[in-house]
């Protein structure tokens, strides 16, 4: 199955008393699939705050972004956690909820060995029928995913991507060592067009709830060897990329993100603790990040 080369990491609306908003939301799945373009959507990533969601939550989500969508984009999963037997269960929840796909995170602060997390991630892919995209992103779960493990993790038959927050060069041996039918993603907006380069997939995106449409055409405008077009179209959004993370200074996501989709008329609330709002000069400079766009 494919998921297309622009995936969402969605956000999860919420009201004025933090629960999720099933209004916004649906109004958030059109937008992204009408306006920003989006292949697949990834529901209950850590986009989505998944960890301050409950299961009951993330289930119903599941659902709903399932039925709402209709069939108009892919529906992935966000089922990872840092606890094998919990992830099962999760998956399994979602394989019931109808989504297309998996999306697990490697396993965060336990620091498992290499040995681990290949077992962590085959126990998850054997429990569901369902095609598993990894997530590799060091710099939040403490542990880097080598190479030699996504590669003996590409054998597994189920297991058909990865989403890599690594560097450029692990990327490029990845893809070099994967077998036919697996397929790598950035999951970092600002080097989707060099993950390009080097044989990358696609991107699963932030930055796409903002500027989807122009990352297809980027996307598109390399695959179709338009390579000055697609140099000249990251030029352009590479400020949105970097500003969404660093306004002016490093935010946890989405804090950025949800306050710009509130800019561009598409409310989808606040923040759960501990997260918080975006501040007074952070809402200034994602206003001016905007404008200048």
């Amino acid at each position: 199955m494919s998921f297309g080369r622009l995936i969402t990491a969605m956000v999860t609306p919420f009201d004025e008393q933090l629960n999720i908003d099933w209004d916004r939301t649906a109004k958030l799945i059109d937008y992204l699939i009408d306006e920003q373009k989006s292949d697949s959507l990834v529901v209950s990533g850590t986009t989505g705050e998944s960890p301050t969601l409950t299961d009951d939550e993330k289930v119903e989500l599941f659902k709903f972004a399932v039925k709402h969508a209709a069939g108009r984009c892919k529906i992935i999963a966000g089922a990872g956690s840092n606890e094998t037997a919990h992830s099962v269960h999760l998956t399994r929840k979602a394989e019931q909820a109808g989504v297309d796909g998996i999306l697990l995170v490697a396993p965060y602060y336990n620091k498992p060995s290499q040995e681990g997390i290949y077992q962590h991630f085959r126990t998850i892919a054997e429990a569901t029928t369902l095609p598993v995209i990894l997530y590799n992103v060091p710099s939040r779960t403490v542990v880097s995913m080598s190479v030699e493990t996504t590669l003996r993790l590409a054998q597994i038959p189920n297991i058909v991507a990865t989403k890599e927050c690594a560097s450029l060069e692990q990327m490029t041996e990845i893809v070099a060592g994967a077998p036919e039918g697996f397929v790598l993603y950035t999951g970092d907006d600002g080097v989707t067009l060099p993950t390009l380069s080097v044989g990358g997939y696609g991107v699963i995106s932030v930055a796409s709830h903002i500027v989807g449409a122009q990352m297809k055409d980027l996307i598109f405008a390399y695959l179709e060897g338009r390579v000055q077009d697609a140099t000249a179209i990251n030029a352009k959004l590479f400020p949105v990329f970097k500003g969404l993370f660093s306004c002016p200074h490093p935010v946890p996501n989405p804090v950025a993100v949800k306050y710009a989709l509130t800019l561009r008329g598409i409310p989808v609330g606040e923040v759960r603790l501990p997260l918080v709002p975006a501040s007074e000069g952070e809402a200034a400079f994602i206003q001016n990040l905007l404008k200048a766009y």
